[in-house]
This record gives C-alpha cells, sequence and structure tokens, in this order.
C-alpha cells in the first residue's frame, strides 16, 4: 500500500497544502501534485510542473479539492462494551464526575475491556475505523487506558498495533496507564501508579507497542505529583508524554506537560494564561475535543482567543470513546469546533492536518509539500471551507495512501 516503485502525476485539481504563508488553506488552484513511492516529490500550478513528470501516470481529478489525509490524533477507539445507560443518566440530572465515583464512567468500561478477547476488541474497533477512513483521514492516534492491570493494556496496544495490519491506515499510539485508578486499587492511586503503571509502561515500551505516554490529570483522575512520576519513567524510556489537562478543573496539568515538554495537552478547557504561555514556551500543541464538551454539556470553553493571543498552534480531534464522546465522525468535529468554540474553518482544518501531525510528533504528514508521506483526501467540493460547514454529510471521494487510491 506504500505505492512503491510508482511515478504518479495528479493534475486538475485544487490543493490545500496547509503549508504556512499568506495563502489562506495554502491553496493553489488548478494545481498537481507529484507523487514517487509513497512521497510527494513536487507540488505547485500545473503548468510549472517539472519535465521529470512527463513519463509520470497522469491522474485527472476532473477539478476536485485535495488536501492532506486527516488525522485524528486523541482516540480511545479500541475498547470494550458502551455507556448508552450512563448517556441517559445524565440527561436525568447525573453529572460525569457523580458517576464516575459511583463505580461508572472509565471503571465500567475497564470491566467490560478486560473482560473481551483481542479478536473481539479489533473487529469492534475496526468498525469505527472504518468510518474514520471513509471521511478521509489517513492516521489515527490510539490510546490504551481501559484495562489498568497489565494484561489488559498490553492487549488493548497489541489490537491497536493490528489495526495498520488490517487497514490501510497510519495507527500512533499511546500509553495510558494513569486513565484512573481500577476497583482493586480504590484509594491507593500512589500504589497503582507504582506497582502498575509504571511496571506495565516499561512492558510495553520493551514490547515496541508505546509511541507516547499520556495521563489523565484531574480532580476525579490523578495528581500532578502523580503524573510527574509517570512522566518521569517515560522520559527514562526516551518516550515523548501529553496529558489530559484542565478538562473540568484546573489542577496545573497543562504547566506540568510543558514542564515535560508534551507534545499536546488536550481538552484543556479550564486552562488559564499561565498555563496558555508554559504551553507556548514548550512548543505543546493545544488538543481540542468539541465531543466531549458536546456530549457531557458542558459550559466551560477553551481559551481559544488566548491560544491565538500567544500563539499555541491548536488540534483537533474525535476524542472517540464509549462515554465522554462517543463521536465517530471527525467532519462533524470541524463544525463543532466551528460552531461551539468560534474556531474558523481554516483553522480546524489545519487542526486535523499539520496541527494534529505537530500533537503526534509526526516530521512527514500534515501538509502537502515536498518530502511527504502521499497520503491524501479528494473531495468533491470547490472550496474547504465546505468540510466545516455542512453537518452529517460526506463530501468524500476517494482517498490516497502512501500515494496508492
Amino acid at each position: 500500500m506504500n505505492g512503491a516503485g510508482t511515478h504518479t502525476l495528479f493534475t486538475n485539481l485544487t490543493a490545500a497544502t496547509m503549508a504556512d504563508g499568506a495563502v489562506p488553506y495554502g491553496l493553489i488552484e488548478d494545481a498537481a501534485i507529484a507523487v514517487k513511492d509513497g512521497y510527494v516529490c513536487w507540488v505547485g500550478p500545473r503548468c510549472d510542473a517539472p519535465a521529470s513528470c512527463d513519463a509520470a501516470t497522469h491522474v485527472d481529478l476532473a477539478g476536485r479539492l485535495v488536501t492532506p489525509g486527516l488525522i485524528d490524533c486523541h482516540t480511545h477507539i479500541v475498547h470494550g462494551g458502551d455507556r448508552a445507560v450512563e448517556f441517559e443518566m445524565r440527561l436525568k440530572g447525573a453529572s460525569y464526575e457523580n458517576i464516575a465515583r459511583a463505580g461508572g464512567g472509565i471503571v465500567s468500561t475497564v470491566k467490560a475491556t478486560r473482560s473481551a478477547s483481542a479478536e473481539r476488541l479489533l473487529s469492534d474497533a475496526l468498525r469505527r475505523v472504518d468510518v474514520l477512513i471513509a471521511e478521509g483521514v489517513t492516521c489515527i492516534e490510539i490510546k490504551s487506558g481501559y484495562g489498568l492491570d497489565t494484561e489488559t493494556e498490553l492487549r488493548m496496544l497489541r489490537v491497536a498495533r493490528a489495526i495498520a495490519v488490517n487497514r490501510p491506515i497510519r495507527v500512533k499510539t499511546a500509553f495510558l496507564g494513569a486513565h484512573a485508578t481500577p476497583a482493586e486499587y480504590a484509594d491507593r492511586d500512589d500504589d497503582y501508579i507504582d506497582n502498575v503503571c509504571i511496571p506495565t509502561l516499561r512492558a510495553a515500551h520493551a514490547e515496541g507497542l508505546v509511541d507516547a505516554v499520556d495521563g489523565f490529570c484531574e480532580g476525579i483522575a490523578f495528581q500532578p505529583a502523580q503524573i510527574a512520576r509517570v512522566f518521569d519513567a517515560a522520559r527514562a524510556l526516551n518516550l515523548p508524554v501529553k496529558l489530559h489537562a484542565e478538562q473540568l478543573s484546573n489542577i496545573g496539568g497543562a504547566k506540568l506537560a510543558a514542564q515535560y515538554g508534551a507534545l499536546s495537552a488536550d481538552h484543556i478547557e479550564h486552562l488559564d494564561e499561565t498555563g496558555v504561555m508554559a504551553m507556548k514556551n514548550a512548543g505543546t500543541t493545544a488538543v481540542i475535543l468539541p465531543g466531549a464538551f458536546y456530549t457531557l454539556r458542558e459550559t466551560q470553553a477553551p481559551p481559544i482567543d488566548l491560544l491565538r493571543k500567544h500563539g499555541v498552534p491548536m488540534a483537533l480531534a474525535t476524542d472517540n470513546n464509549p462515554g465522554s464522546s462517543p463521536l465517530h465522525s471527525l467532519l462533524l468535529g470541524l463544525n463543532m469546533g466551528c460552531t461551539l468554540f468560534g474556531i474558523t474553518p481554516e483553522e480546524t482544518l489545519r487542526g486535523v492536518t499539520q496541527n494534529a501531525a505537530r500533537a503526534l510528533g509526526l516530521a512527514d504528514a500534515g501538509v502537502l509539500v515536498a518530502g511527504m508521506r502521499a497520503d491524501m483526501a479528494v473531495w468533491d467540493i470547490t472550496h474547504p471551507a465546505e468540510l466545516s460547514y455542512r453537518i452529517g454529510f460526506n463530501p468524500l471521494h476517494s482517498r490516497i495512501f502512501g500515494g496508492t487510491p
């Protein structure tokens, strides 16, 4: 699926390269994109295509819009069961925190995930992944965190790796052992971190299952000092970190993440300006997750204006999970980012391309320029703003993965 040995020139298209510059969306009208051996080797106006492209196979895209392949940089797509009953409970007045403290929430999904076989986890996850692929997604991040014991955390990560074997999609994994404290360690958070979470991280890394290390820093989860111990273990393994931070309150998670040079701080609805500045100084990307905000009927929106003011890159993702964000459509997430938070269509598209790649530490994806992987989405639209504008409509014409349609 990597297009090895091929040289293709895609022509008669509009390219939204998402490269930095004065032109919105990095837009090039009447463009051409040259791909060789699975990578972009040239992008520009069709009339300027280099002579070396003459021998390439020409593919006419009939005037369609081409963007980088979309990236869903925050998902929990491997899990067992569902939490539809909790959704109903919230509509009757129960809060997310109340449900969690009563044994629901993450802990209820842990029970379902522990009892699910690897085959069942994979088959269920592939159904969810197929929906994203059909929307032009070419890369996803998948987190563990619904096992909370060594056996199940490793099973989840192995399933995540297997998705890239079973589907033409790139998968990055995040170890999220510091997601919640399991029932058998109730009121012994520190013991869980030291005796289960950190040893499991080391085991997962030894098996080559971990691309980054995540945690949930919140009053109903783990305190900064506990997350710091996990991050110290990640640093010793030379693994990058990221963090669920400031979702329900502000206990300094984003500042902690920045101190460790985190790739991203995610959710961040309660982030203050001090935290924003810390992220800016550390080069940490803000990952905006409108699905959780919408599902939990929150009222505190992330500080979009402060992020803009200080130039913090904003990514956007589905946060696909069975409890707080059962959102399966990244395209709907674009519209939600615009409608709920006032993010512009260009910012949202950049948030699922260039900045989503940044949030995953990817240097070869997210923009259409020479040297990048030839992961592209071809759309039956004329302007990229339409990707955020429509609700419940998928204009994907085709997807190109590693240069191969």
